[in-house]
């Protein structure tokens, strides 16, 4: 299973007694006992009598002394993949040092673990971290990527550094797959949607404890998986949170996992027809020359990819096949890479282009040898319940059709009516990245427009905005500016009722800043005024495009 999302997942997989006796032997523990104004005393927080949940752990974490619990702890190959959860949540993008650094910088916290049990087969394990001073008097609520399966404890961290009242859930299984579904419907929903909620409810209790008052501001902050829960909480939730986050969300969720199974079969449905990976270099710089230039600025970066009208052919071998050129099946197989998918019986569009122009080098996530994982596990597992089922079975006229049946709305989260979560003055905040290998950056596109249009036109802008970004990978990466502030743009677009008109975003080689770019809203693109440095923000302006 090739993933970014796999790599993303941290392996600290805790259940049971081993959540309440390991965990908390990560990290020295304060002695003095800490009690805000009004609230209680962090370790009495155990005794906290919660509908559905159990409070197995709540101690004072001393400043700068928290690590990454168990397995993790002192793992280099775990480190990378917690700072990419990290950038992911608005985060640190420096690698395992900005995580590390994170840690160390921490101030003294209430950390407190839970199980929650709303179902008889749920067994979902929660932290809330509560700053032991200096609390923001906000909610930060941290998401998942892939299958989930973990506490976020790096984005958990960076909500808490901020100052926020954070929390994260496992999602109600421990491990990065879905082979916990077999046999398990109410596991399904709680990955579904159910875990994010009840770990809200019982989060804000617990924060009223602590503090002796509720939080002024609850916020959401996830991408990928966790995009997806941000809305699926707007959809199901409204009143659950007063803004949220959604980057790269995988909404529309069996539709896109039908779409990645079938377009993996395009791209192997011949001996020839696959594109090795030593030609997608090739490939992408055929398509900078192309359009590249396109915006005014030739940068390695393709602003607006969707007016590239770059054409595989370009690169069709003139003799024997080589690594800089495509045989004829390879042709066809780089032009379906970037088109809508389709039903194969009925020529119907199932599911906008999965890969713009732009992401050639990463194709390898969607076009390997077999499916993604995310998708073949939601067919293996959710849909057939069965762990011998082989994605060589997949029938693309009729399965993605009948995995929309069972899953009865649990995973899908495709409903564009949010006019309840905007009723209550919420604020949607969603980005996505125009160079996203994973998620396809055009189901943001298609959903965002869709939900405007349910909504009304004047909820844009007020109510909901997309920033896409050029050049980012899969919620961070890539030759874009990919790192940017989303909970102050959020935090400022709360204060004023105005999404803003540009964020803030740069780009870092080596842990050095060496562009930086505005981001704009969606319909418009950051245009070069024609004067000083193009890798300087400052030169650049929201026009439309």
């Amino acid at each position: 299973m090739n993933l970014w999302c796999r790599g993303l997942i941290t392996a600290v997989f805790f259940t049971g007694a081993l959540l309440t006796a390991a965990l908390f032997q990560t990290a020295p523990v304060q002695t003095a006992p800490i009690q805000t104004a009004g609230g209680a005393p962090c370790e009495s927080l155990a005794a906290l009598a919660l509908p559905n949940a159990t409070i197995t752990a709540a101690r004072i974490v001393a400043a700068g002394t928290f690590v990454l619990p168990g397995a993790n702890r002192g793992r280099a190959a775990g480190e990378p993949a917690a700072a990419a959860q990290a950038a992911a949540q608005g985060g640190p993008a420096a690698g395992a040092r900005g995580v590390a650094q994170v840690f160390a910088t921490l101030p003294a916290f209430c950390r407190v673990a839970a199980t929650l049990t709303p179902s008889s087969d749920s067994d979902i394990k929660i932290e809330v971290w509560l700053p032991a001073s200096g609390w923001n008097g906000k909610f930060q609520a941290v998401g998942n990527g892939g299958w989930a399966g973990t506490i976020a404890y790096p984005a958990l961290a960076q909500a808490v550094a901020r100052g926020y009242a954070g929390a994260s859930t496992d999602t109600g299984h421990t491990g990065n797959s879905a082979a916990f579904a077999v046999g398990h419907p109410e596991k399904v929903v709680d990955i579904g949607y159910r875990a994010v909620h009840e770990m809200t409810l019982q989060a804000k209790a617990i924060i009223g404890a602590f503090y002796g008052g509720a939080p002024k501001t609850s916020l959401w902050n996830g991408c990928s998986l966790g995009g997806r829960q941000g809305i699926t909480e707007a959809q199901r939730y409204p009143a659950d949170f007063d803004a949220i986050i959604a980057g790269a969300p995988a909404v529309n969720n069996i539709f896109l996992h039908g779409a990645r199974m079938m377009i993996n079969q395009t791209v192997h449905r011949s001996g020839g027809s696959d594109i090795p990976a030593a030609k997608y270099p090739a490939i992408h710089a055929a398509v900078l020359t192309s359009c590249d230039a396109l915006d005014g600025v030739k940068d390695g970066v393709i602003e607006n990819p969707t007016r590239c009208r770059f054409d595989p052919k370009v690169l069709a071998c003139q003799g024997p096949d080589g690594p800089g050129c495509l045989t004829p099946a390879q042709v066809e197989t780089a032009a379906a890479l970037y088109a809508p998918v389709r039903n194969p019986k009925t020529g119907a569009e199932i599911f906008p282009a999965l890969l713009m122009p732009g992401s050639e080098t990463d194709w390898r996530i969607l076009a390997g040898p077999e499916p993604v994982g995310t998708a073949y596990e939601t067919f293996r597992f959710v849909v057939f319940q069965d762990a011998n089922w082989d994605w060589h079975r997949f029938n693309p006229a009729t399965d993605t059709e009948l995995a929309l049946k069972k899953d009865n709305g649990v995973l899908h989260s495709g409903s564009t009516d949010l006019k309840a979560f905007f009723n209550r003055g919420g604020k949607l905040l969603m980005y996505h990245g125009w160079s996203d290998p994973q998620v396809a950056p055009l189901n943001s596109v298609n959903y965002f427009t869709s939900v405007g249009q349910t909504a009304g036109k004047n909820v844009v802008g007020k109510s909901l905005q997309l920033y896409m970004v050029p050049g980012m990978a899969h919620c961070a990466g890539g030759p874009g500016t990919d790192t940017f502030d989303k909970v102050a743009a959020i935090e400022q677009w709360v204060a004023t009722g105005k999404a803003p008109e540009a964020i803030s975003a740069s780009h870092s080689t080596a842990g050095v800043v060496d562009r930086t770019r505005p981001l704009c809203p969606y319909g418009k693109v950051a245009k070069w005024q024609g004067s000083g440095s193009t890798d300087d923000a400052a030169n650049f302006s929201c026009v439309a495009g």
